[in-house]
């Protein structure tokens, strides 16, 4: 199974390469927050997707009438069928469909039909924002924009649930159930979600350093992001571009806890994900980490490495440093990156770092500051969200 197509839509940039790019020179796309009134909070940055232009990308549909997480997810999906070079007639008359994972779902819709109920009551709810409510429209937007007549899977497992439309996507086209398939994600920065973190105490002030001593939380963030999967002999035969092939994953659910992560849970995950991808502890030569930059994640995600790796770890960074916390789409921009650093040679960085946190135990190799360049093979990438929703997907290089 590989992967022959890539899109994104972020705060550092629209398309694959742009991110890459940015990702790669350790850029940072945080800025002063403009899609709400940020008075009061005394934390006002996000990763914010500036000046997007759906109309731009999206070929088929009409941009008014879906929310900003939909317009998203289709977006970054239209760029990866772009990117794959696939004949939009053949996907179309073809059984492909789409797995979109997201957090919030149409956390911007309902926000704004939340303040029409407070202010005017419940019958004066815009019927048309109503109709752009339901999170399972991200999927559906995907399958209305590329004419794909298969299925349309929204997944809500918050912040791991990219890596799970792409275990989803990896089997329907694995089983035969479908000729391609399309996995990601999208979430949008609002008010409501904001608050919550902060009053969790897991809010950044305006930097994100995961791995470091002062790091001190996340940041909210937003886009979409897709990938484009495809049978091996279907990629050959049609003289497609591979950027990665996809070995395998891993999923559990600990439920021990509403948002602690848990060590040995996790560290079961990547043991499940690298049984299922045929690999061992000492074929992966990059982690790319939840790294959410809060003291609890970074520590306890190094622990359940350190407990299936032992003191030999892979370098480990977080590109959540760079873009935020993008919620249902972080492990799909994890995933995206994973691709490009296998198919380009280079490790991604983690940015804003000055002192790693002794306290995490020897051998972290966070790449602190700009990618490197490297030749890895095997690409390890996490998701984890709360309620102890665990999700890897393992990538390795094209043949």
């Amino acid at each position: 199974m590989v992967v022959t197509g890539l899109g994104a839509v972020s705060s550092l940039g629209t398309g694959a390469r742009a991110f890459t790019e940015a990702i790669r020179e350790g850029r940072s796309g945080v800025s002063p927050i403009r899609s709400f009134d940020a008075t009061g909070f005394p934390h006002t940055f996000a990763g914010e997707v500036h000046d997007f232009e759906p109309g731009r990308i999206l070929r088929r549909l009409r941009t008014g009438q879906w929310g900003r997480s939909s317009l998203f997810a289709a977006s970054a999906a239209r760029l990866a069928v772009t990117d794959a070079g696939v004949d939009p007639g053949l996907l179309s008359a073809a059984r492909a469909g789409s797995a979109m994972g997201t957090t919030l779902g149409e956390s911007t819709v309902v926000e704004a039909l939340t303040g029409q109920w407070v202010r005017e009551g419940m019958k004066q709810l815009d019927p048309a924002l109503v109709r752009q409510a339901p999170a399972s429209r991200i999927a559906v937007a995907v399958n209305a924009e590329l004419a794909l007549t298969g299925e349309a899977h929204t997944v809500a497992t918050a912040c791991s649930a990219s890596n799970y439309t792409l275990g989803y996507a990896y089997d329907m086209v694995r089983t035969g159930e479908a000729d391609f398939m399309i996995g990601g994600g999208a979430d949008s920065v609002n008010r409501w979600e904001h608050a919550g973190f902060y009053r969790l105490g897991a809010l950044a002030e305006s930097v994100c350093r995961p791995f470091d001593t002062r790091r001190s939380g996340i940041l909210t963030a937003e886009g979409g992001v897709a990938l484009f999967l495809e049978p091996l002999e279907s990629a050959v035969a049609r003289g497609a571009r591979i950027y990665a092939e996809m070995l395998g994953y891993g999923v559990n659910c600990d439920a021990k806890h509403p948002v602690a992560p848990d060590p040995t849970s996790i560290a079961e995950c990547i043991r499940a994900a690298h049984h299922n991808a045929g690999v061992r502890p000492e074929d992966v030569d990059y982690i790319c980490a939840h790294g959410t930059g809060t003291p609890t994640n970074d520590a306890t995600e190094v622990s359940a490495v350190r407990e299936v790796f032992g003191d030999r770890l892979p370098p480990i960074s977080s590109i959540k440093s760079m873009i935020g916390h993008t919620m249902g789409a972080a492990s799909g921009f994890g995933a995206l990156i994973c691709c490009m650093a296998l198919y380009d040679g280079f490790l991604p960085p983690t940015a804003n770092v000055t002192e790693i946190d002794p306290a995490l135990g020897p051998g972290v190799d966070c790449v602190p500051g700009r990618g490197r360049p490297a030749s890895p093979r095997i690409a390890q990438n996490h998701g984890f969200a709360f309620g102890g929703n665990n999700a890897i997907t393992i990538l390795g290089r094209a043949a």
